[in-house]
């Protein structure tokens, strides 16, 4: 597996008066399929924050090409860029019904130990199961 792929259909709430979804919405598209891909590998982020680790969002980049509309069906698809040290990083797609690409995106989330408030390595049970993983 070298991506994941998560669908969502655009709700009313995420667009604006021409049905045209708002811009900061794209974001939270990406954390869905950041989550599900973090699920992929039997891992969440509750369970993540309960052994004591956090991953905050230090860059988001969001390239726009066509815009998301109203009941669209969309598919995210989510990459790992490369495997991660202290940080982790990925590169997004996001598609309508018709494979038409509407965006591309970037995050980078650094891991943090919420007990010394500091960035820490990848902790080791995630690099394990990456170790098939291929980029």
């Amino acid at each position: 597996m070298n991506f994941n792929e998560t669908k969502i259909r655009v709700r009313y709430g995420e667009t604006d008066q021409m049905g045209v979804v708002y811009h900061a919405n794209y974001a939270v598209y990406f954390e869905v399929g950041r989550t599900e891909w973090l699920r992929e590998f039997g891992l969440s982020y509750s369970a993540m924050e309960a052994d004591g680790i956090m991953l905050p969002v230090i860059s988001l980049n969001i390239n726009y090409k066509n815009s998301a509309r109203y009941d669209d069906r969309l598919k995210v698809i989510t990459k790992l860029k490369k495997m991660p040290t202290a940080s982790i990083e990925f590169d997004y797609e996001l598609r309508n019904e018709s494979d038409e690409l509407l965006a591309t995106g970037n995050t980078v989330l650094a891991f943090i130990d919420m007990k010394r408030n500091r960035p820490t390595r990848c902790p080791k049970y995630l690099l394990d199961k990456l170790q098939n993983y291929s980029l």
